[in-house]
């Protein structure tokens, strides 16, 4: 079975060692309403190297359990808060 990946935003960073907390939106069609509908859900992800800050865009990706809530490793990161070009060495 494949590995789940989300592409996500990075809401909480440096607060916990090797620890960030990535948002990540989703957009669903109502079954009754036909109208499409926003879906926000968090993620505790493992970020070894604490390479990561906030506002950054993130992709994760399911693994193993870190702990208990930490089911998610930092894949890559797709661009930095300010705009800036990741470089090519910039995933894991």
């Amino acid at each position: 079975m494949p590995r789940k990946e989300f592409m996500g935003i990075v809401i909480s960073a440096g607060k916990m060692d090797k620890t960030i907390k990535v948002k990540v939106e989703s957009l669903y069609k109502h079954p009754l309403y036909k109208k499409y509908v926003k879906k926000v859900k968090k993620y505790l992800v493992h970020d070894p190297e604490n390479k990561a800050k906030e506002n950054d865009i993130v992709v994760i990706r399911e693994g193993r359990p870190f702990s208990k809530l930490k089911r998610f490793y930092l894949a890559k990161i797709i661009s930095h808060a300010k705009g800036l070009p990741v470089s090519e060495e910039g995933g894991i």
